[in-house]
């Protein structure tokens, strides 16, 4: 057989341990076809052969992304962007300067605000004196808390405050009215609807469909922002990924982009169960794995939070929070109803993926799997807990022994990329420090791990996350807890197919599994860590067709 195309000359990182390394790869409607040396390779040529040249730079199996959230990070690349920015002139100028690009705007959203940009809690006085006559409001780098000016909170309809489940919070300041602080999904929901993005946060916020249904017209503009997301992850070598939100209407989207001949990447898609739903609700996460369950579009999976985040101090833990005595936040399950949630999503066959970020948040997530297991059986399930931000070092060794994936963010430690040291570290506590992030020690453990952004949190840059796996420097008393260059990769990729059951179709170049693959303009193992975030993505191929090519 005659390959369709043929990437040669290159240094191949199959993570494949029966050929972990060669010269070239050659494809063949839509799957791998030979792996090995160049002559061999190009052997296989044909007059109707694409040949690239790869001039001597890597080339690897396609970016698998564990954790992301796709329509919302569509989405949120025409907004504000305000990371790195302090203090309130900087604020202000841009946001000043984005109002006025912007006249038509209902709302003017900026994204990736951290706690500490001021030098006080931000309140809607602040943002009012930026910007008072324009609802105006920014989402924190974490997603979980979002502030908003008065005109915003007016227009939402909640400037009086919010009924909301538990766990989600409007802040109420002295004067009886809303500080201006939102926290979790259901409290910021009436501010993200006046941006016109509702129905790509409903799965998220609050686990149910749309209704009614949407028109045409309405799944075009949301298509639209899931289709530039799609575009932005493949210009990051990104060609599968598990898409952390969502419900049968983000698959629904999704087919419809893929019968229109624009599904950019393979994506899994959860059934997001909120803490107030009746176990009978599963039956709809049951349908949905079962309506949706081939090579490029699949869900099978339960997605819950256990805590909030550990800046707004909603992270569960086992001890006090330092800088607030008395407080340890709660968890959205209790202990004993997500034993019981834990092992009937299980009964069902289903994966479950929960985040959890603090250690009390992440040990009542083990002990729910293992109560699953106990009443179920042992099964390949392989469960994920998102995050695991901080863990109590007598629960480290159960993930192996349970067969818990660690799925895990590289970007997400203060300092090892955009996110500022506090004040995380100081919630978390000097004392805690060695218990915090991780990564090595659960791999040693035996906790098998997958790697991603957790995107728009983060930048989805693989290469700008890889640059921060690698050169995350330790906290002060506390071990190096970063993974090889080679162990990076494979949690980006085989790592990251095998924890959402797709080892069967990517991850590795071997020959019948998918031409899923990204060619890069270095040499990965002769760059220095710290210019790995500089390194570009050349080429990203996915089931045989580029999804974007450098310069094109």
């Amino acid at each position: 057989m005659l390959a369709d195309r043929i990437i040669t000359n290159a240094r191949v990182l199959t993570m494949n341990p029966a050929q972990p390394r060669a010269e070239a790869v050659a494809m063949s409607a839509g799957k791998i076809l030979a792996v090995g040396m160049r002559a061999e390779i190009e052997a296989l040529a044909g007059p109707l052969t694409e040949i690239i040249d790869a001039n001597g730079a890597t080339v690897l199996p396609g970016f698998v992304e564990s954790h992301l959230h796709l329509g919302l990070g569509g989405a949120e690349l025409s907004h504000l962007h305000v990371t790195g920015l302090r203090g309130q002139d900087a604020l202000a100028q841009a946001f000043r300067s984005f109002a006025r690009k912007n006249p038509d705007r209902p709302l003017l959203m900026a994204q990736g605000a951290d706690y500490a940009m001021l030098d006080h809690p931000v309140t809607r006085h602040d943002l009012d004196a930026i910007v008072p006559d324009r609802p105006i409001a920014m989402t924190a780098h974490d997603h979980h808390t979002v502030w908003a000016n008065t005109a915003a909170l007016r227009s939402a309809g909640i400037l009086g405050g919010l009924q909301t489940p538990h766990g989600h919070e409007v802040v109420m300041g002295a004067d009886g009215l809303a500080s201006g602080e939102l926290r979790e999904f259901e409290a910021f929901a009436p501010i993200i609807a006046l941006g016109g993005e509702t129905r790509l946060n409903l799965g998220i916020a609050t686990g149910a469909e749309p209704s009614p249904w949407p028109d045409a017209a309405e799944r075009a503009i949301d298509k639209a922002k899931i289709l530039d997301g799609l575009r932005h992850c493949a210009a990051h070598g990104i060609t599968s990924m598990v898409n952390m939100d969502g419900n049968r209407y983000t698959l629904e989207l999704l087919r419809e982009i893929q019968a229109e001949g624009n599904l950019l990447a393979r994506v899994k898609v959860p059934f997001h169960l909120k803490p107030h739903m009746d176990l009978s609700e599963l039956d709809r996460a049951e349908a949905m794995m079962r309506d949706f369950n081939d090579e490029w579009l699949q869900s099978g999976f339960v997605k819950m939070f256990m805590d909030g985040v550990v800046d707004s101090r909603t992270a569960f833990m086992l001890n006090d929070y330092p800088d607030l005595p008395g407080h340890r936040s709660e968890p959205l399950f209790s202990p004993r109803r997500f034993c019981e949630v834990a092992t009937e999503i299980d009964r069902r066959g289903l994966q479950i993926a929960v985040h959890a970020i603090g250690d009390a948040a992440v040990r009542t997530t083990i002990d729910g799997y293992e109560a699953a297991q106990i009443a179920n059986g042992k099964r390949d399930s392989r469960h994920r807990i998102e995050h695991i931000e901080l863990i109590d070092r007598a629960d480290i060794a159960r993930l192996g022994q349970l067969g818990i994936t660690a799925s895990l963010q590289p970007p997400h430690p203060p300092g090892a990329l955009d996110f500022p040291l506090m004040p995380t570290l100081e919630r978390i506590g000097r004392a805690r420090w060695p218990d915090a992030y991780l990564w090595k020690t659960l791999a040693m453990a035996g906790a098998p791990v997958a790697f991603a952004s957790d995107w728009p949190v983060t930048d989805v840059s693989v290469m700008r996350g890889l640059q921060a796996a690698l050169t995350r420097a330790p906290y002060e008393g506390c071990g190096d807890e970063r993974l090889t260059l080679m162990e990076s990769l494979r949690a980006y990729t085989a790592g990251g197919a095998w924890a959402a059951h797709r080892e069967h179709v990517t991850g590795r170049l071997v020959p019948g599994l998918a031409a899923d693959l990204v060619m890069l303009d270095v040499d990965l193992e002769t760059t220095p860590a710290n210019r790995l975030g500089h390194c570009a993505v050349m080429l990203t191929i996915c089931g045989g067709t580029v999804t974007y090519r450098h310069g094109a």
